[in-house]
């Protein structure tokens, strides 16, 4: 059965039948996706790998996904969002059975930059779409609910693929995973897309990079460093602090803490300025990673869980925020391609880092030298406060965009 997009189904209800198969689309890739790059680290763990090295596996998929994105954003305005998303899938899938298939470390590192590539499309061209299948006057409530997609995929997929380890083995396990994949290329292929080429696909770096929001970009890149560690390395030092596969559950408190911590300070970020809830939220993240430090079991990992999720999980929302109103409209697309570049970086960098100094002063002391540029990021938010508490977009960038 086919599903086209039609005015009726647009213009109605948030929940019409296009929107509801783009959102179990992204639910099945963020569940499969977030489980893998969990397993990831575990995996290059069993196989031998040095803490230097786990870091490495972990973040290369950021170095694809960071080169891809300068083609993904043009390409998702110009070309078929449908054949975008189904080769993106397809190339996550690839991904899926290279895991599965994987006996040394190098084509661990491959399987993981093929991620990358996919993931530089599948995030944007989703929500793209979900967009497409909106009413104009509930688009903000829409998305909102969309992004829920992500946070459910966050609350199960770490859980469920360390519980499949467990109980099958890696292979079993990500052989699972792809299966989930060819669902949602079956649901993506399913639906019919209406597309009308109305322009050139042509690459700029102003199309890509907005540098009104250089200020936000530095900021999350440095509070992302940290919680990129947290995907890296958690799950090791859960288990060799005698904790098993149920350290999981972190992510699934971190998760449902998220969808109370969001909305709470989204609105107190409307009512009180952006910088004025960053600060605070900062401090709490910087307090997770010391309960992390110190903790000797899953209940205190749990409390640093549902700490993370008003600490980094309130920053993230409140620098959206920011990016939004630091460009007008019509660059919002590169606002948010910044954001990813910095998120990519931070994905990258982070855990390499953090596997060194594990490697030289050990995992308590990691996460303690983690909360340095959590705090930096606090220093540069206040020091360079004006460029995240713009009021309008600047009248210059306008008249730039207005004459693309």
């Amino acid at each position: 059965m086919e599903l086209s997009i039609t005015k009726d189904q647009t213009r109605s209800t948030v929940w019409n039948p296009f929107f509801i198969k783009i959102f179990i689309v992204n639910v099945l890739i963020s569940f499969s996706i977030q489980a893998m790059n969990t397993l990831s680290a575990t995996f290059a763990d069993h196989l031998g790998a040095s803490a230097t090295v786990v870091g490495l596996v972990s973040s290369l998929f950021a170095l694809t996904a960071m080169i891809f994105k300068v083609f993904s954003a043009p390409a998702i305005d110009t070309l078929n969002r449908k054949h975008i998303l189904l080769g993106a899938i397809f190339v996550l899938l690839i991904s899926a059975f290279g895991y599965a298939f994987t006996r040394t470390i190098p084509m661990l590192i491959i399987a993981r930059l093929i991620t990358g590539a996919g993931l530089a499309f599948t995030t944007t061209v989703c929500l793209t779409i979900a967009s497409d299948a909106l009413p104009p006057e509930k688009m903000s409530s829409g998305i909102g609910l969309f992004s829920l997609g992500s946070v459910i995929g966050q609350a199960l997929g770490p859980t469920t693929g360390l519980k499949l380890v467990e109980l099958l083995g890696y292979k079993q396990a990500f052989l699972l995973f792809a299966l989930i994949l060819v669902l949602a290329l079956g649901i993506t292929w399913a639906a019919k897309i209406k597309y009308t080429r109305n322009r050139m696909f042509v690459i700029s770096l102003r199309g890509v990079i907005a540098r009104e929001a250089f200020v936000p970009t530095v900021i999350l890149f440095l509070l992302n460093s940290a919680y990129a560690v947290i995907n890296a390395f958690l799950v090791l030092f859960a288990t060799k602090q005698g904790v098993d596969s149920n350290i999981g559950f972190f992510f699934t408190v971190y998760a449902l803490s998220m969808l109370v911590s969001r909305p709470i300070i989204g609105k107190l970020a409307d009512k009180h300025g952006t910088l004025k809830i960053l600060i605070p939220c900062v401090a709490i993240f910087a307090l997770a990673f010391a309960l992390i430090s110190v903790s000797k079991g899953l209940p205190l990992l749990l409390v640093a869980g549902f700490v993370a999720a008003f600490g980094y999980g309130g920053c993230f929302p409140a620098l959206l925020a920011a990016y939004m109103i630091s460009v007008p409209p019509e660059r919002r697309g590169a606002a948010i391609s910044t954001a990813y570049i910095g998120l990519d970086l931070a994905n990258l960098l982070g855990p390499v880092v953090a596997g060194s100094i594990i490697q030289g002063i050990g995992y308590p002391s990691m996460w303690r030298v983690m909360i340095v540029p959590i705090f930096i990021g606090g220093i540069v938010s206040f020091l360079f406060r004006a460029g995240i508490s713009h009021t309008q977009p600047q009248p210059h960038a306008r008249q730039t965009a207005a004459s693309d």
